[in-house]
């Protein structure tokens, strides 16, 4: 049974782990708050670059530009991977890491090859030990990024696809829907799908769009920006969530310290009940024999 030194001990442990945990989620929350409204201030542009490439791709054909072309036999394809640099965050990198896992696999299964570009140390680390193929990494990243940093990433795997390296290029990031929820999602970069908006009127496919010199010219100088609107979104939405996901741990975290607190003071209650009644039964024993 543990003394009651030891379980003093334990419960300053215990506290001086809430004061950490405490700081940690309010540092997230100041983070969190920076990159959530980096990431609003992008939703607009975003969707309105998807709405005039949805337009213009209703209007021209398919072949116009070697990243709209399938290929015709998958052997090799490149994953852009995101996780986050830092732990402490629950299970945000395991899911992550968890879903490229699950697709790399059924890649895997279908004879295809896989290399990986790694955004973030933790799945950079996670995929090095296990032998996988790492192209490239990008660590420390967040927080700095911006559209030339996204251009260089996106311009390699645009010319690995077109020399033939690659015959295709796909990226995972978790997706930030809200505080509590944050999805592993799976996008195809190239080829380039165009995307194409459920609600037609409300997403102005319909628009009459004026185009100088050409639909076609205009098309081809939109696909590779086009790429990094999206690689850069999912930064913007893979740090937000991470932020996210480390708040609600290091809360979930304050919370247990905050249990384990109320349950050790309480054995430590009875033990030193236990240790005062043993000594008055002591006293009581001692008293009765030098009165009989």
């Amino acid at each position: 049974m543990a003394t009651l030194n030891d379980i003093k001990l334990k419960i300053g442990a215990v506290k001086k782990t809430r004061q950490i945990t405490k700081a940690m989620n309010m540092v997230a929350a100041a983070k969190l708050r920076g990159a959530q409204t980096r990431m609003e201030n992008f939703e607009p542009y975003a969707a309105k670059f998807a709405e005039v490439l949805g337009n213009l791709a209703s209007r021209i054909e398919p072949d116009i530009h070697p990243l709209l072309v399938k290929k015709e036999k998958v052997s090799r394809v490149e994953l852009l991977h995101f996780t986050g640099d830092k732990g402490l965050c629950g299970s945000f990198n395991a899911n992550l890491i968890n879903r490229a896992e699950k697709w790399m696999n059924e890649e895997k299964d279908n004879g295809v090859d896989i290399g990986l570009t790694a955004v973030g140390k933790r799945g950079r680390d996670y995929f090095k030990r296990r032998g996988f193929d790492i192209i490239g990494s990008h660590i420390n990243a967040y927080g700095s990024v911006d559209i030339s940093f996204v251009n260089q990433i996106s311009s390699g795997m645009i010319d690995r696809y077109l020399t033939d390296e690659v015959d295709g290029v796909y990226m995972i990031y978790s997706r930030f829907i809200g505080m509590g929820k944050q999805v592993p999602t799976l996008v195809k970069l190239i080829p380039v799908e165009p995307p194409v908006a459920e609600d037609e009127e409300a997403s102005g496919a319909d628009a009459e769009y004026l185009c100088e010199p050409d639909p076609e010219g205009l098309m081809i100088e939109l696909l590779p920006k086009h790429i990094n609107v999206q690689i850069y979104n999912a930064f913007l939405q893979n740090e937000t969530s991470e932020h996210a996901a480390r708040m609600a741990a290091m809360d979930n975290a304050s919370r247990n310290c905050d249990d384990l607190v109320e349950s050790l003071t309480l054995a430590y209650n009875k033990a030193r009940q236990a240790a005062v009644t043993a000594e008055l039964m002591d006293i009581v024993g001692g008293a009765a024999a030098l009165k009989g």
